[in-house]
């Protein structure tokens, strides 16, 4: 058994004083090698102890740089300048050993994706384990093991899952492991990096709430840094908009949503908005492009052959999809979203049911029939980066497509994947065509991923998640073209998200999923303010949205 010395909390946290700040930053500057303007232009942000800030803004503005210079984790060659303290330490003038001491104690950093910062080969218990060990050498095993344990009951983790790894866990139980890594040591800065942005929004209130109550527990300071306003305001008391390298307004988050001041504040205010605005206009009466009835789509799972089971992820699921119609498709994580989806395209079994596409039944068909009807049903997915080549230039991802299905000459196709850049709004074209995908920025790279699956002219569009990662503008943008892509090509769309919000805004009319079936279907609008079903409750109430704004 250990001794009452073996339990005891860690030692305190550093800090320069009891009331001085966690972090301040003074005219701080940052310039990437070989870049013709800083990132960071003279950027001023203190933050205090139990504070809970969100940083706000568009794509490109530096949010993630702030957390990088905080760190220090800035690429070589990289210009650091102005007032920088961290836990009233200046990391810039530390060695190595200290700064990674100081980077473990003051401040706990939460990603945006775990599994990229997690080591598969390694359990969990060995992740807390090692970090744990690194800064308390002195602790023995077994109390780095209850402490540990002791971490992942803090966080909604069993125990018993000590010994598990990465990939036997959620996405959520991922995040959760990610905050607990995170506040190991009791920092007294915590940043989470859009850490909530592949998770649906059920999930999303869970994890939040969690860091949330972790950080008043333990007395730390939170940096929120979200492209989601609605989040930002709900689980964080201050804003702060930041353009260019520079914040450019801060203030009381619900004052802040309501009366924006500067000109980017109210732009994103006006954006997130229009996104959550409800379309109270249907489609006019339009022939049927797809239709599914009874579609099941099921795994098989390990069991005797006298006696089989199923994952039923998509059980009974019927529907109509016309021409000019968007379709919203929202639910809990594993609800069957994605897995439809991947149905529809041909990724996933099909137990039973009926396809059919313009009056086609899929599953009747063979071979190059089945290949051209195909050709007519297409999907945009949630992260372009890791669904584009990185070796490939631009121009070479969008026409791919026509080159594998021999539907032109390399110089046809160069031609028509021009046309589609310009069609998406990369113009002109030629400028963009030899670049590679990580040379876009995240809008850019999804306008890509657009254009590569509308060259094969199809009829139905199926969106996965594709604006989940995008800051409010350019998810505003997206929509936007999105909108238009359908009016002039009479695209019926598919779209799936885990934000009641963006469906609302965005689809003539909404279905819920839970455990593969349809539980409640109508327009968004009517779905947020009179939901019926359980989980459609469940969706609203954690779905966050916008005060209302003054008048």
């Amino acid at each position: 058994m250990a001794s009452p010395q073996d339990v005891a909390p860690p030692p305190a946290h550093p800090s320069s004083s009891s009331t001085g700040p966690v972090l301040r930053l003074e005219q701080l500057l940052v310039r990437y090698p070989e870049a013709e303007v800083p990132t960071l232009d003279g950027l001023d942000l203190t933050l205090h102890a139990g504070e809970r800030l969100a940083l706000v803004g568009p794509s490109g503005c530096g949010k993630s740089t702030v957390a990088r210079a905080v760190l220090q984790l800035l690429p070589p060659g990289s210009a650091c300048t102005g007032r920088l303290q961290l836990a009233g330490q200046d990391p810039r003038r530390l060695g190595r050993a200290a700064l990674r001491q100081l980077r473990g104690e003051a401040v706990g950093l939460v990603f945006q994706d775990p599994m990229t910062r997690l080591n598969p080969l390694m359990t969990i218990g060995d992740h807390l384990g090692d970090t744990l060990a690194a800064h308390r050498p002195g602790w023995r095993r077994q109390r780095l093991h209850e402490r540990a344990r002791a971490l992942l009951t803090r966080v909604g983790i069993d125990p018993q899952r000590y010994s598990s790894y990465p990939h036997e866990f959620s996405g959520g139980m991922r995040q959760r492991l990610a905050i607990a890594l995170a506040l190991a040591l009791d920092p007294p800065l915590v940043i989470a990096d859009e850490p909530t942005t592949s998770l649906d929004v059920a999930v999303t209130v869970q994890v939040m709430a969690e860091l949330r109550d972790l950080c008043q527990e333990a007395g730390s300071a939170l940096l929120l840094i979200t492209h989601d306003l609605a989040m930002a305001g709900r689980w964080c008391e201050r804003i702060g908009v930041l353009d260019q390298g520079r914040l450019v307004e801060e203030g009381p988050s619900e004052q802040l949503l309501t009366q924006p001041r500067s000109a980017v504040g109210q732009r994103l205010v006006q954006a997130a908005r229009e996104r959550e605005g409800g379309r109270s206009v249907a489609p006019p009466p339009a022939p049927v492009l797809l239709e599914l009835e009874e579609l099941r789509s099921w795994y098989a799972l390990p069991s005797p052959p006298w006696n089989p089971r199923w994952l039923k992820v998509v059980d009974g699921i019927s529907l109509r999809l016309h021409e000019g119609e968007t379709i919203g498709v929202v639910g809990a994580s594993g609800c069957g979203k994605s897995s439809l989806c991947r149905a529809l395209m041909g990724l996933a079994p099909v137990r039973g049911g009926s396809v059919r596409l313009q009056g086609q039944e899929l599953r009747q068909l063979r071979g190059q029939a089945l290949e051209r009807a195909r050709r007519r049903i297409q999907m945009v997915f949630q992260d372009p980066l890791a669904c584009l080549n990185p070796q490939m230039n631009v121009g070479e991802a969008v026409a791919d497509p026509l080159l594998i299905h021999g539907l032109a000459s390399r110089a046809e196709a160069r031609q028509q994947a021009r046309q589609q850049l310009a069609s998406v709004g990369l113009e002109p074209p030629e400028a963009f065509e030899n670049r590679l995908p990580r040379q876009l920025s995240g809008g850019q790279q999804q306008r890509v991923a657009i254009a590569r699956a509308l060259i094969l002219q199809p009829s139905v569009l199926l969106c996965d998640e594709s604006v989940s990662m995008l800051d409010a503008e350019v998810q505003a943008e997206v929509l936007s073209l999105l909108r238009r892509l359908q009016r002039e090509l009479g695209l019926g769309l598919l779209f799936v998200t885990h934000d009641l919000s963006v469906a609302s805004g965005f689809c003539h009319r909404v279905i819920v999923l839970e455990g593969g079936r349809i539980v409640e279907q109508g327009p968004g609008h009517a779905l947020l303010e009179h939901p019926r079903a359980a989980i459609t409750r469940t969706l609203v109430e954690a779905c966050p949205r916008l005060p209302v704004a003054m008048p």
